[in-house]
């Protein structure tokens, strides 16, 4: 059962290509993703491009080390699912670019998680913590495509 799940969106002022540069760059997505400590690639695709990666996540409380997968549909879908996690069961995240017209694009990104068996006295934290799961994703997104243009 995902306990957390959420998704943020936003218009941005640049192409869909400048933004889907932005998002498939996986090994710089830390200095862009609040929370995103580390990516480390362990697979490459036959395009060069990340494909199996250890990531580590800054959950406030706790370090999440997970393994994940990730899935490229250019331009306009890439996909990160868990593999291994000692710390979290299930997870999947996904970045949808829509081309809009004058040259803009919006952005969605989805995030659904599965922590595994939560006691019930921990129930108010996940309640908690369910707003800052996703945030404001998106946003930090369009944030990175203008710095690149600058």
């Amino acid at each position: 059962m995902t306990v957390l799940s959420g998704s943020s969106t936003t218009e941005i002022d640049a192409p869909i290509s400048r933004c889907w540069a932005v998002v498939q760059a996986i090994e710089d997505a830390p200095a862009w993703q609040r929370g995103l400590e580390r990516v480390e690639v362990l697979e490459r695709d036959g395009e060069g491009r990340p494909r199996v990666c250890d990531t580590i996540n800054d959950a406030r409380f706790t370090k999440v080390q997970c393994r994940v997968r990730v899935e490229y549909a250019p331009p306009h879908r890439l996909t990160v699912t868990r593999l291994e996690s000692e710390d979290i069961d299930q997870m999947e995240a996904t970045w949808e670019l829509e081309e809009l017209p004058d040259h803009r694009t919006r952005a969605t990104y989805r995030l659904a998680v599965d922590p595994g068996p939560v006691p019930f006295m921990a129930r108010p934290l996940i309640n908690a913590l369910r707003p800052l799961v996703v945030g404001d994703r998106a946003g930090e997104l369009a944030r990175a495509v203008a710095a690149r243009a600058g």
